[in-house]
């Protein structure tokens, strides 16, 4: 069902397309090129990546101290905010983004607010823009850093931070060099799930960034239904399945291998 789907979009980013006589069954390079040779795709691609990396160190400052506290509550305390923690992802993509919507819009609640208390003469556009995007996203992938860092921290020594404190380590001194060591690798899942998903996200995007903010899956949504260019389309989609695979292995061998110093 996950394989079939991807070789059948991969042959047909070979094929060509013409307005009057449809995708024709061709086999060539050419829309690979098209979309490498193309600044205006080159765009897209930095903006998409520039969008998933910040919302992936959103979720990394935000999800990391979250996870730790979580695993330093009472049993009853942690069952409340687990679920409060999973809320987000217990409610509909479009449902919440739409709420991101009512928040950040001219006449939004955010706006209305600052308006009000004299803090701005003129709303402030988070709408259709780079940074909204970031912010919903930052909301929807939260739970998984949340809980990728906790299943981390739940493998680690408890004795480890108990020593730590005894020999009268600070707070902020265990956190950083007992305790996010050995939740590098929650971290590091947690940063590869985040990013994968920020990157190939569309209900956000294409909510939040309307017309004007255009991401990969965007583009890819209106070759595929606008303009009917299937074979672009499926070609670009490709481009960004390797680009992401390239980055999360490479970063993936990056981390593993330098995480283990980097808080000595």
């Amino acid at each position: 069902m996950l394989v079939v789907p991807l070789i059948m979009t991969f042959i047909l980013s070979f094929h060509s397309f013409g307005f009057y006589t449809g995708i024709e069954f061709t086999f060539g390079l050419h829309n690979y090129i098209d979309v490498l040779t193309d600044d205006y795709f080159y765009e897209i691609f930095g903006r998409t990546f520039a969008i998933a990396l910040a919302v992936t160190v959103i979720c990394v400052i935000i999800g990391t101290p979250m996870a730790f506290f979580l695993q330093r509550m009472r049993a009853w305390t942690r069952s409340i905010m687990v679920l409060i923690v999973l809320g987000p992802l217990l409610v509909s993509v479009v449902v919440r983004t739409l709420g991101w919507m009512i928040l950040l819009g001219n006449n939004g609640v955010i706006n209305s607010a600052l308006m009000d208390m004299g803090l701005l003469t003129s709303p402030f556009r988070m709408m259709y823009t780079s940074g909204g995007i970031v912010v919903a996203l930052a909301h929807v992938m939260v739970p998984f850093m949340v809980l990728a860092v906790w299943a981390a921290l739940q493998r680690q020594d408890p004795a480890t931070i108990a020593a730590a404190e005894s020999l009268g380590a600070r707070r902020s001194t265990i956190f950083r060099r007992v305790v996010l060591p050995q939740a590098m690798p929650g971290i590091l899942s947690g940063s590869l799930i985040v990013f994968s998903l920020s990157a190939s996200s569309f209900a956000t995007p294409s909510l939040i960034g309307g017309r004007r903010v255009k991401v990969v899956a965007t583009t890819v949504y209106d070759e595929f239904l606008n303009t009917l260019n299937w074979p672009l389309g499926a070609a670009i989609a490709i481009i960004l399945l390797v680009a992401v695979l390239v980055i999360m292995v490479t970063w993936n061998r990056v981390v593993e291998r330098q995480f283990a110093g980097v808080f000595q």
